[in-house]
């Protein structure tokens, strides 16, 4: 009898645009783990990666994605415009106080949502990811 061993699948896709991102998502991914949430964490930018990020997602069996960008910040949208899973976006402070990451995260066609947590606020989208998967799992146990 062959018993391969699959990986544990990761509900949270963390996806940074950059490695200065790496601070926010450091503190996203705190919270994952204190919440005991499976996750990965991925550099992809939807400028300077954007076929490797197109087939990312399109593989990923995540749950949701968390997408952490700042400056014009189109990680989010290009993530939500490839998948149906909820993608949350999290605006990094570059310049403008974040003003312009958090405008782009925000103002998407209809059709393409992306749910915007405040500027830098990493912890809040792994507290909203954990209350989405909440109700996943509700739905799929029928109650």
């Amino acid at each position: 009898m062959n018993k391969s061993k699959s990986k544990p699948r990761k509900l949270v896709a963390v996806i940074i645009g950059s490695e200065s991102d790496r601070p926010i998502a450091e503190k996203t991914v705190k919270i994952l783990e204190n919440l005991k949430i499976p996750y990965e964490l991925e550099i992809l930018s939807a400028h300077r990666n954007p076929k490797e990020l197109e087939k990312y997602v399109e593989a990923s069996d995540a749950a949701i994605f968390i997408a952490i960008a700042g400056l014009s910040a189109q990680l989010p949208g290009f993530i939500a415009s490839r998948t149906d899973k909820p993608v949350i976006a999290v605006p990094v402070n570059v310049k403008l106080e974040g003003l312009d990451a958090l405008l782009s995260s925000m103002q998407m066609p209809k059709g393409v949502p992306v749910a915007t947590v405040g500027v830098d606020n990493g912890e809040n989208a792994a507290y909203l990811a954990a209350r989405i998967l909440s109700l996943i799992e509700t739905y799929q146990a029928g109650v």
